[in-house]
């Protein structure tokens, strides 16, 4: 997280959330510790366009342990630029984050966004993500998704 690029987008996504926020409430930018998102606990990646131009963001991080057993991860700061949208970008970032995850030892994933995003909340709920109660109290979410993902042979958490 310490790529200036990565910095650049994530500047980006935090002033464009504070322009389109539903009116009467205030963004409040939560920046993303580098630390969350070193290997094995997490990683922060760059969308690249055809042309090798860096248009989008998003990272996964270990939360915790699940009840069942197996690692809970959570998806972060997922942007893509406006002028990229319609292209199928978020959901080719999405699918690389959730096997980002699912190598880290992810069983299940977790995620929080706002419902003024309708195109993100569409692309979770396409995706297989079904919305869950809050897990967090992140003032800027008030719709929260949950996902598991499929066993890998081997996994000592399996059943």
């Amino acid at each position: 997280m310490t790529d200036p690029t990565a910095h650049a987008l994530i500047t980006e996504y935090f002033e464009y959330r504070a322009s389109t926020f539903p009116a009467g409430k205030t963004y409040q930018p939560t920046p993303p510790s580098a630390g969350d998102f070193v290997p094995p606990r997490g990683v922060f990646v760059l969308l690249m366009d055809d042309e090798g131009r860096a248009v989008g963001c998003g990272g996964v991080r270990l939360l915790g342990v699940a009840a069942g057993g197996g690692s809970v991860f959570e998806v972060k700061h997922l942007w893509v630029q406006p002028n990229t949208r319609g292209r199928g970008l978020g959901s080719r970032l999405l699918e690389d984050l959730e096997r980002r995850a699912a190598a880290f030892g992810a069983r299940d994933l977790v995620l929080d966004t706002n419902r003024s995003l309708t195109a993100a909340n569409a692309l979770y709920r396409a995706a297989g993500w079904f919305e869950i109660d809050a897990y967090n109290d992140n003032p800027n979410a008030d719709n929260w998704y949950a996902k598991s993902l499929p066993i890998r042979p081997g996994d000592p958490t399996a059943p």
